[in-house]
């Protein structure tokens, strides 16, 4: 569910809030636990990049940078509303990833920066974290997923074959709203 207070939503109902924060925090607000997973950040069947060659042209820009600033715990919680926070979710919705290696290259290494954002504790807010250090230790963690085969996608584009030329998707320019 992705409803706040005054929906109707049951006593106990947990709300996944998937359009943005707002529904999240109101719903923490409202006594509802909540899994934060704003499709703006961490849906990860979303480009990483903007322009023709990524292979997904779907939707806004969720970068790996993005996702490191992706804020699991809205700083304008209480610490009581924060309680309510299970956790958080990443999404691939793999219906547009018609190849195993196409959804490697749409969650990796996206999903390293969002294990590191909600399994850390103590991180600085999200303007302030260290990207650049963040991307330094990525090179270990390339080697690792080069290892184990998976195509993910690399800092610096699309692999030749990783491309799909003319494949006009739904892609969405510009910053996606906050809500």
């Amino acid at each position: 569910m992705n409803q706040g207070p005054g929906t109707g939503l049951p006593e106990g109902a947990v709300v996944a809030s998937w359009r943005g924060s707002a529904g999240g925090i109101a719903a923490a607000r409202s006594g509802h636990d909540v899994v934060m997973c704003p499709e703006h950040q961490v849906y990860f069947d979303r480009r990483q990049a903007p322009g023709p060659q990524e292979p997904v042209p779907l939707g806004y820009v969720a970068g790996l940078e993005d996702v490191y600033r992706f804020e699991p715990v809205p700083a304008e919680l209480t610490p009581a509303e924060a309680a309510r926070v299970l956790g958080a979710q990443a999404n691939v919705w793999s219906e547009v990833l018609e190849v195993p290696q196409r959804v490697d290259y749409q969650t990796f290494p996206r999903l390293a920066a969002f294990a590191e954002v909600v399994w850390s504790r103590g991180l600085p807010a999200p303007a302030e974290r260290d990207v650049t250090g963040f991307l330094e230790r990525m090179a270990a963690h390339y080697a690792r997923l080069d290892a184990l085969g998976v195509d993910y996608r690399p800092p610096d584009g699309p692999r030749p074959w990783q491309r799909r030329p003319g494949l006009v998707g739904r892609p969405i320019d510009g910053s996606p709203p906050i809500v």
